[in-house]
């Protein structure tokens, strides 16, 4: 039998290896199962994730290679520093998940993201709503003039945050929240982003691609700690710990 590996809705922690996911298309391992917290977590913590569109069975991945990003290693331009400096935005965590999830399944206006369709349907949306009522996953949310205006959301397992999906509504605000993410799950221990699949945007915030197997390695080292993490809250001089940064951090505010 070769991948795809059709799951059961019993054993649910149970996955094939990665090793075994198709070359074409990139990354496909498995179909079927369920979307409970304890199928996603347990997924997340093996390199899997589920993506799928309307009318298709749910359909489980590991890419090779993999897009990610160390905490310690975002890049932000010229730009974008000057955006973060003049405040324009006001940054939370878990403040309005559902929100935030809900504009990430709708068409998105920055750069590089974006999308014809969605493949955050009904039941992805529910899932992850539940996951983040249990304590797993968790929203990055930036706000101006009291307009949710950008965010992202993704899943925390151990000391790796599993990004999602991103949205915009104004020129930079997806960009904001995911260099304030960044700075704090550093501040927090945090050792790994992963940007799952490979995209200009997150390639322009320093995210970049390894081998499967190296970030497999990553998971087996820092996402052992399967326990659920309380709502999430932003540090208080997380803003000023990100301004300071920006100006002396050499790989920082030094490009277009």
């Amino acid at each position: 039998m070769t991948a795809p590996y059709l799951l059961d809705n019993v054993h649910k922690s149970i996955f094939p290896d990665v090793e075994l996911a198709l070359s074409e298309p990139d990354g496909l391992l498995a179909v079927g199962g369920d979307l409970s917290i304890k199928r996603l977590t347990s997924a997340y913590q093996k390199g899997i994730f589920p993506w799928y569109s309307e009318g298709q069975p749910i359909l489980w991945w590991s890419p090779d290679p993999r897009m990610v990003l160390k905490p310690n290693e975002i890049k932000v331009s010229r730009s974008l520093a000057k955006t973060i400096r003049k405040n324009k935005f006001k940054v939370t965590l878990d403040q309005n998940f559902k929100e935030v999830i809900s504009n990430c399944s709708k068409p998105r206006l920055e750069k590089g993201t974006e999308q014809s369709e969605t493949w955050i349907l009904d039941e992805m949306v529910e899932a992850y709503v539940n996951l983040h009522e249990a304590g797993y996953a968790h929203s990055i949310e930036c706000w101006q003039d009291n307009k949710l205006v950008g965010g992202l959301y993704g899943v925390a397992i151990g000391n790796v945050f599993f990004g999602e999906s991103m949205f915009s509504r104004v020129s930079d605000a997806s960009k904001v929240a995911f260099v304030f993410l960044s700075h704090q799950l550093e501040q927090w221990g945090f050792e790994l982003i992963d940007c799952q699949v490979y995209t200009s945007h997150l390639e322009s915030l320093g995210a970049y691609m390894i081998p499967r197997k190296q970030f497999i390695s990553f998971l087996e080292n820092y996402a052992v700690d399967n326990a659920a993490n309380n709502k999430w809250q932003i540090d208080a001089d997380l803003s000023d710990i990100v301004i300071t940064k920006i100006k002396n951090k050499p790989n920082m505010g030094n490009t277009t």
